[in-house]
Order: structure tokens, then C-alpha cells, then sequence
């Protein structure tokens, strides 16, 4: 959201801004890292404070420096500490104002700029913008999520181990571009199985299918290679087991533990917003 579209870096997430500016909001944003605070997935995702000017906030944003708004006096960073400096190379200062921009077709044809993973946008429309360092927490590691009992075996991997080594292997593939231009498609590799004394990759729509991005795991009852069950996708993002247990099939479980949000971040945010 930051940098789209790559013709016209953050022209999408300033429209956001500007719209929030137009309806008389002052703006804080932070890109949290779940597994920076001590869960057990890697899931980053832009969360957006808005406070009307009109109202009684935590912070006057007028009379308070944005850098330190963003390092210790905003929103966010009473929730989520972060070290207590910003970074001069990565710290840009934007103009979103109708001054600038007359509407919002000006701005989204041709504004571009650099946001970064934490700022706050004035009610003038000027925006700080910088690269944080979270005060981490250590982790809870992928292994402390897997479910100790037998799990049923169509969870474990069958006759596709092969395809399962490729999709996770490192590849170049010869592509032709439309105008009949050569090029290679590349990737990375990735580790297979995945690593359990880590936090877990950020888990997708898509999880258990077989693709590149599903989790493998090795079981810790029989030592085969398996996915995720339901209920393990469920503690990672800070469910009560079972939770989606509501008679709908495996594969609609999964796609909403992969469009949901990492449930104790958000119970952090509701904390903070009770005493705005």
C-alpha cells in the first residue's frame, strides 16, 4: 500500500491520506510486525489512527513535534515502543495540502513520494514520514503452536513431494515479455519444511493449498512433513481453537485465517483507543 504503484510510489496510500485530511482528521500510520511484539506470525500490516481536530485527543498534533508523535507521544508508539531516534536516512517530509494538490485527481495524477513504516500527517496536509525500529519482543516460535495430538492424515503430504520441492526450490525460468523480449522469472528459495523455531510466515488465503507460500511443517508425533491444520492457523493469529469450527469445509477456514488480522494486536490498539 506504501509504494504502490511502482510508476508513482505512494500515490494510493496519499489519497487515502488527503481523503482523511478533507474530512477534518489528523493521521497517524504504523506498519506493525506481529512477531515484533512477541506473537507467533510474521504478519505485517498498516494500521491508520485517525482524530478529528475537533476532538479531545492523547496529543494536541498541532503543538507537538511530529518526530516525536511518531517516536513516543503518538498513538501508536505509547502501544508499540520503538527505539528512541529517528532515522535521517530514511525520514521524508510531504505536502498533501490543497495548496498543492487543488483535488484529489491532481494528486493522484501526479503525486509520488517516499512513505515509510510510521508518520503522521498534519491537518495543513504536510506529512512526516520515517523508518522505526520496534523495541522487539522475542517471539513465540511456530513450534509452540503445533498441535501436540495426532493429527488426521489428510493434513500430511502424499505422492506430491516432488512438485512440493520445486514450488519451495530456487528457479529461473526463460519467459518471453508481449513485445518478444527474453527475459528470466526468478525466485528465491525457501526452506522446506519451513522452520519451527521461528514465527511463522504470514499466512495467505491460499494456506494448504498446493503452492509455494502453504506452510510445511514436520508433525511432532510421527516426524512426517504436513500442513497446517485449521486449529494451528487459528493460534496464530491469536484465535481460540476451533473458531472457525462452524460446519463451513476446511478450505474456507483456512481463507479466513488468511484475511484476518493478528487478534492481541488489535486488542492493543482497542486498549489504547479507550483512553483517547
Amino acid at each position: 500500500m506504501l509504494k504502490s504503484p511502482s510508476s508513482q510510489r505512494g500515490r494510493d496510500f496519499a489519497v487515502i491520506l488527503r481523503c482523511l485530511i478533507d474530512l477534518g482528521y489528523c493521521v497517524e500510520w504504523r506498519v506493525i510486525n506481529a512477531a515484533d511484539y512477541g506473537y507467533a506470525q510474521r504478519r505485517r500490516r498498516v494500521f491508520i489512527f485517525a482524530s478529528q481536530q475537533s476532538c479531545a485527543s492523547i496529543v494536541d498534533y498541532s503543538k507537538t513535534d511530529p518526530s516525536d508523535l511518531v517516536i513516543k507521544e503518538g498513538f501508536f508508539a505509547q502501544t508499540f515502543p520503538v527505539e528512541d531516534a529517528v532515522n535521517t536516512k530514511k525520514t521524508s517530509n510531504l505536502d498533501i495540502s490543497k495548496d498543492k494538490f487543488k483535488d484529489l485527481k491532481a494528486l493522484s495524477d501526479s503525486f509520488a513520494g517516499q512513505f515509510y513504516n510510521a508518520g503522521v500527517v498534519q491537518a495543513d496536509g504536510s506529512i512526516f514520514s520515517t523508518e522505526i525500529l520496534p523495541i522487539k519482543v522475542d517471539p513465540v516460535p511456530l513450534k509452540d503452536i503445533l498441535e501436540e495430538e495426532a493429527v488426521d492424515e489428510k493434513f500430511f503430504l502424499k505422492q506430491n513431494l516432488e512438485k512440493w520441492e520445486y514450488l519451495k526450490g530456487a528457479k529461473k525460468i526463460p519467459r518471453i515479455k508481449p513485445n518478444g523480449e527474453p527475459y528470466f522469472y526468478a525466485e528465491g528459495g525457501m526452506s522446506f519444511p519451513d522452520n519451527i523455531d521461528v514465527p511463522a510466515r504470514t499466512i495467505l488465503t491460499s494456506e494448504s493449498s498446493v503452492n509455494r507460500s502453504s506452510h510445511v511443517v514436520v508433525d511432532k508425533t510421527s516426524g512426517k512433513l504436513r500442513l497446517l491444520t485449521p486449529i494451528e492457523c487459528e493460534r496464530l493469529n491469536g484465535f481460540p481453537d476451533n473458531w472457525t469450527d462452524t460446519g463451513m469445509p476446511h478450505k474456507f477456514r483456512y481463507f479466513a485465517m488468511g484475511n484476518a488480522l493478528v487478534v492481541p494486536i488489535v486488542e492493543r490498539i482497542g486498549k489504547q483507543l479507550i483512553n483517547v
